[in-house]
């Protein structure tokens, strides 16, 4: 009976890839609180302009892009455990803090002592310009906060993953964490906006930003390496480590090594991997951020109202049921047509590519079928994007060794900080523009703010295949990169 017992592998692993999944729920569940009271409750109170937003919100990107470089090399550093406790601890204090900005506004402009008085402010006044210049610099603090912590979460995870699967599952368990930030997206909008109206907007920042201080006392019980952990047994640490070859087990110590920035920059397998981030991650940080104000712009639909709660809860309901089947496509490509993992995750991405092409129609056909219909069509862009995201994540493991993972993961999060920064903080400028220019500002048969939306649908709809051909033409086959 015992020989039996030893035979049957433990499944740990998975226990840490439910970790990730609630990790990355609480990290979007975070940066979608402002989102979801922006527009109804914040932008009142604060005289905010969508320029403004747009600020904030290109900021925050390239705030964690610049973390996101150093936050890699700190996890890989640091070390797993550490690295990722330390990394949500930062970011629950600065989602938390977000609260405290109405009333500290109050304390440095003058003739507004309280934060009722700043919703009774005369919109347009030197005042009102006072309130929105203060309010503004103090959501941008918090918000550098936020992505200082926000900047680990995704290499820690991608290292756990390299740690916890064979390479043949990287793909599925990175689309199941992945998740996370879909299910965070819809959760959020089934919350945030009701949380706001009853308790305040402050309140939403503070439930939902304590979320992760309740994860990082769990962390602290279940992680460890898994050749550590007493919860993994030989058989399922022979499945975890089944890629190693007999030579590179004896190579344990050269595995070790750390790469240092100037060497990752040396590799093409590390430029098509930031390339495929700076296209691509803006695209989702647009809807994450825009959406809400979207259907609120363009329909009068506000996010606590509940249709605008039906329709970011369906859209992001159709991003976490087809994404899942994003991390499975390449496991199909490598267990029943022989592909290499880079191969079949290469072939999936190019699948993945062709479905943004649908936000071309999202701006026509909600004019004509009204915001169901753009709901539907940016939750399916959006799947694209998740499956996406998994597999390119994927591809970092698959050509670097561990050792190295989180610190190239970190890069190429950099990278896609950098697009979204781009394309956040533009969009506002755009925005802005549009609404004032009118009739005289027109694109595609749109005029207005419209036609700014339908400027942004076609960058977004383009993205994909144009990182895909860059990668592609980087790193036509798979090749492992040594630490030298």
């Amino acid at each position: 009976m015992n020989d039996v017992k030893k035979t049957v592998m433990t499944n740990w692993r998975w226990v840490m890839c439910a970790m990730l999944f609630f990790a990355t729920t609480v990290n979007y569940m975070d940066r979608q609180v402002l989102s979801l009271t922006f527009k109804e409750f914040i932008q009142p109170e604060f005289h905010w302009t969508d320029g403004d937003y747009g600020t904030i919100t290109g900021v925050f990107s390239i705030a964690y892009a610049i973390f996101c470089l150093f936050a890699g090399k700190f996890i890989d550093w640091m070390g797993t455990k550490k690295g990722y406790l330390i990394a949500i601890v930062v970011w629950s204090i600065g989602a938390v803090l977000h609260a405290a900005c109405g009333i500290v506004t109050t304390w440095f402009v003058d003739g507004v002592d309280s934060v009722a008085a700043l919703r009774a402010v005369e919109a347009g006044s030197t005042v009102a310009a006072s309130v929105s210049m203060v309010s503004v610099w103090l959501f941008l603090a918090c918000r550098m906060i936020l992505g200082l912590g926000e900047a680990g979460n995704f290499p820690a995870a991608i290292k756990v993953t390299a740690e916890y699967f064979p390479k043949k599952d990287r793909a599925f368990a990175t689309s199941i964490f992945n998740a996370g930030a879909s299910v965070g997206a819809l959760a959020a909008p089934a919350s945030i906006p009701l949380l706001a109206k009853a308790m305040g907007w402050e309140w939403a920042f503070i439930i939902i930003g304590a979320l992760g201080f309740i994860w990082a006392g769990v962390w602290i019980f279940v992680y460890d390496k898994p050749d550590k952990s007493k919860r993994v047994n030989e058989a399922e640490l022979a499945y975890i480590n089944q890629d190693e070859t007999t030579e590179a087990k004896k190579e344990t110590k050269k595995e070790e090594k750390q790469m240092g920035f100037l060497e990752a920059f040396q590799h093409r397998q590390t430029w098509s991997f930031a390339f495929g981030k700076f296209m691509t991650d803006g695209v989702w940080w647009f809807f994450l951020f825009w959406a809400p104000a979207y259907f609120q712009d363009q329909f009068g639909i506000k996010a606590s109202d509940p249709q605008g709660i039906a329709l970011i809860s369906t859209l992001y309901a159709i991003v976490t049921v087809v994404s899942i089947f994003g991390g499975y496509l390449p496991k199909i490509f490598v267990e029943k047509l022989g592909m290499d993992p880079y191969a079949g995750r290469m072939r999936a991405m190019l699948i993945f590519a062709f479905f943004p092409i649908l936000a071309l129609f999202a701006q026509p056909l909600g004019g004509s079928l009204g915001p169901w219909a753009v709901a539907i069509i940016i939750g399916i862009v959006g799947a694209a994007h998740q499956s996406w995201s998994a597999n390119i994540f994927s591809t970092v493991g698959d050509m670097f060794p561990k050792s190295a993972v989180a610190t190239i993961t970190g890069i190429g999060a950099m990278a896609g900080g950098v697009g979204s920064f781009l394309i956040n903080k533009g969009s506002g400028m755009l925005f802005d523009h549009a609404a004032e220019a009118g009739e005289s500002f027109q694109f595609f048969g749109f005029e207005g703010k419209p036609a700014g939306y339908m400027i942004v649908f076609c960058i977004c709809a383009v993205a994909y295949l144009i990182g895909w051909s860059v990668m592609k033409t980087l790193v036509p086959k798979y090749k492992q990169v040594e630490i030298k």
